[in-house]
């Protein structure tokens, strides 16, 4: 007979640990989790607190609980289940444009000490740094300055980037639970006007988006758009 689960109190332990087990892909999307009466003889805790817990995740986007169906992982992809982050590719053939993409730089380093205040992590940790190009219909379209950390994202450092986005990766491998986003215009630097197409000092918008698991960052990205971006959102129907 196996020993009984330590007891766990917290509604947050619970919630990190059910977490956890979507994040492995124990459970995967659409698929059915344990009643909470199960979670909690497995955890070794009260139901009321796997109620919380799961109220959460479900405030939070990564789950769905049905009266009569139960609760179940979200059956589209939960890293877009607190934000629809787009994937730029789709974005731009979306608007029945052809994409490109171009690496234009790829190191582990460590960042700059706004960046690791920004993202939380010890001064001289190396994250991974990469510069990317978007294109569309062949014209500059969205130029990405990405800093990624490889303890959140440890499979980033096999992929080609040459090949594939960051950005495209990171929405449908990694899922996260909250972001920081803010929108500002920057006047362009000369390489960076060099590389959008626009002209030395001209105003461009300017995207920065820090995403989390938990309290662990998982990217920063600054996103330069090409002068005549428009940034497009909606809200859900109720």
């Amino acid at each position: 007979m196996s020993a009984p689960a330590p007891l766990r109190q917290g509604w947050k332990d619970i919630r990190d640990t059910v977490q956890g087990w979507i994040l492995s892909r124990r459970f995967g999307p659409g698929d059915k989790l344990p009643r909470d009466a199960d979670i909690a003889a497995e955890l070794g805790c009260a139901r009321s607190t796997v109620q919380r817990a799961m109220q959460d995740l479900a405030d939070s986007g990564l789950i769905e609980r049905r009266r009569k169906g139960g609760t179940h992982v979200r059956p589209d992809p939960v890293a877009r289940a607190v934000l629809d982050i787009p994937v730029t590719r789709v974005e731009v053939e979306s608007a029945g444009m052809r994409h490109g993409y171009r690496l234009i730089a790829r190191a582990l380093t460590a960042p700059p000490p706004a960046i690791a205040t920004a993202m939380r992590v010890p001064p001289g940790q190396e994250l991974l740094w990469v510069k990317a190009l978007h294109l569309a219909d062949g014209r500059p379209y969205i130029l990405e300055d990405r800093w990624i950390c490889p303890q959140t994202a440890p499979g980033i450092l096999s992929v080609d980037l040459n090949r594939l986005s960051a950005n495209e990766w990171l929405v449908h491998t990694l899922p996260f639970t909250r972001f920081d986003l803010r929108l500002r215009a920057q006047s362009a630097r000369a390489d960076e006007a060099a590389l959008l197409g626009a002209a030395p000092g001209e105003a461009l918008l300017v995207i920065e988006r820090v995403t989390w698991q938990q309290d662990r960052a998982i990217t920063l990205v600054t996103a330069l758009a090409a002068p005549g971006y428009q940034l497009v959102t909606g809200s859900a129907a109720p």
